[in-house]
C-alpha cells in the first residue's frame, strides 16, 4: 500500500500477541496484494487493463471496496471518485512529472464513476469508458485497518492501535486512559498542530504533504479534483474522526477538495464525524464538537 503499517496491542498472553499481529500484517499484505495499482498482477491491475475491454472477474473484497467507493461518490456528489486515477497515472509525484492541460483535457471524459459498473453476484467490474481507470489509495488503507481491527477483537484482544499511513483505528481505550493522537503539522514534520484524545473511534487525515513536488510555485499533490484533474489548494490538511477508519479515510478527500466552508458543511450533513482542517494560510478549523472552549471558559 506504499505506506507504513503498524499494530499497537496489550494482552497477558505473549503467544497470542504475535499471532494476533502476524494475522493483522498479513491481512494488510494480502489487500495490497489484490489492490495495488504499482504491481501489474494484481488484480486491480488486471481490471484497469482489461475492464473497458470485457468483465472482469475479481475477489469478493475488491468488490466490497469499490461498492463503498461508490457510496462516498454519490454522497460527495462526486468530489470523491476512484476514476480519478485515469487522470491521476499521468502523475509522478517521485520524477515531479505532471501532464500537461492538453494531456489532463483528453483523459477527464474517463473520470466519472457512474460509468464504472459492478456486479456483486458475478464478481465482476466493467468500464463503459475508454481510458478509464480506478484506484483504491483513497479508502483501502481505511478499509484495511478496519479489517485488522476486527481481526484483533476476534482474537479477544480489547485494547490496540492499527495504523496505515494517515488512517487509524482504536480498540478500546488505552488501559484506563484515552489514546492522544497528535495531527501533523502540514508544512513541519516533527510538530503537530493539537491532539485529540480519543477511543473506540477512527481518524484519518489526508495532506498535500503526503507525496507532493513543488514547480514555479505550484504544489502538485496526489489528491486531485475530479472535474479538473488537478490538485485542489484550498487546504494543507484535513483530518475526520468518526467510527471506522473506511468511513474517515473515504471523507477526508471531499472535504479537502471542498476547502472549509463547504468542507464543514458536509461535515454537518454527514453527521456522524467531526473534522479538523488546516487551510492555505496554516490556520486551523474545528467543527463544533471539537471546538476548544473559548479563553477564559471555566468548562
Amino acid at each position: 500500500m506504499g505506506t507504513r503499517v503498524a499494530v499497537q496491542l496489550w494482552t497477558t498472553d505473549a503467544d497470542l500477541a504475535a499471532r494476533a499481529m502476524d494475522a493483522v500484517m498479513a491481512d494488510m499484505h494480502r489487500t495490497d496484494e489484490l489492490m495495488s495499482t504499482y504491481k501489474p498482477e494484481s488484480q486491480l491491475s488486471q481490471v484497469n487493463a482489461h475492464a473497458f475491454e470485457r468483465p472482469v472477474k475479481v475477489d469478493p473484497d475488491i468488490i466490497d471496496v469499490v461498492e463503498k467507493a461508490l457510496e462516498y461518490s454519490r454522497l460527495s456528489d462526486g468530489a470523491f471518485d476512484i476514476t480519478y486515477a485515469s487522470v491521476g497515472y499521468l502523475y509522478d509525484y517521485r520524477k515531479h512529472v505532471h501532464p500537461t492541460d492538453a494531456q489532463i483535457a483528453a483523459a477527464l471524459p474517463a473520470v466519472d464513476y457512474r460509468q464504472l459498473r459492478v456486479d456483486r453476484a458475478a464478481h465482476t467490474i466493467r468500464f463503459l469508458r475508454k481510458g478509464m481507470r480506478i484506484d483504491l489509495g483513497g479508502i483501502a488503507k481505511g478499509w484495511a485497518v478496519d479489517r485488522g481491527v476486527e481481526i484483533l477483537r476476534g482474537l479477544g484482544i480489547e485494547h490496540a492501535m492499527v495504523n496505515a499511513g494517515g488512517d487509524t483505528r482504536l480498540l478500546g481505550d488505552r488501559l484506563g486512559k484515552p489514546w492522544v493522537v497528535g495531527i501533523r503539522d502540514p508544512r513541519k514534520e516533527n510538530a503537530v498542530v493539537t491532539r485529540i484524545p480519543l477511543q473506540d473511534e477512527a481518524i484519518s487525515t489526508s495532506g498535500d504533504y503526503e507525496r507532493f513536488f513543488e514547480e514555479d510555485g505550484v504544489r502538485y499533490h496526489h489528491i486531485l479534483v475530479p472535474g479538473t484533474g488537478k490538485s485542489p489548494g484550498l487546504v494543507r490538511s484535513v483530518t475526520v474522526i468518526g467510527p471506522t477508519a473506511t468511513h474517515t479515510d473515504g471523507l477526508t478527500k471531499p472535504i479537502f477538495i471542498f476547502g472549509v466552508e463547504r468542507g464543514m458543511e458536509f461535515v454537518r450533513r454527514v453527521k456522524d464525524v467531526e473534522a479538523v482542517i488546516v487551510d492555505n494560510e496554516g490556520r486551523i478549523f474545528y467543527s463544533p464538537g471539537l471546538e476548544p472552549p473559548a479563553k477564559g471558559d471555566a468548562k
